[in-house]
């Protein structure tokens, strides 16, 4: 389900997305470089904050509208 991220507070949306940046634990450059990277994204509408049920884990995916094609900077916020 699509999570707004408009909806969540400033402190719980950093959280979310440090959460996601710092998931796979391969990228060593700059966390809160990946989090500024993400929440611009995020704010450009790039980028949305997806919740699955199912394994209680929230995820950002790439908008695919065709008017925003995915970028190389968008692949560096892992």
């Amino acid at each position: 389900m699509r999570i707004p991220h408009t909806n969540l507070s400033p402190a719980t949306l950093r959280t979310v997305v440090q959460e996601f940046v710092t998931r796979d634990g391969t990228d060593h450059s700059s966390v809160e470089r990946r989090v500024k990277n993400v929440l611009r994204q995020l704010e450009a509408g790039r980028v949305e904050l997806h919740f699955d049920d199912q394994t209680d884990t929230c995820n950002i995916v790439t908008v695919d509208d065709g008017d925003n094609p995915p970028t190389d900077d968008v692949h560096e916020f892992r």
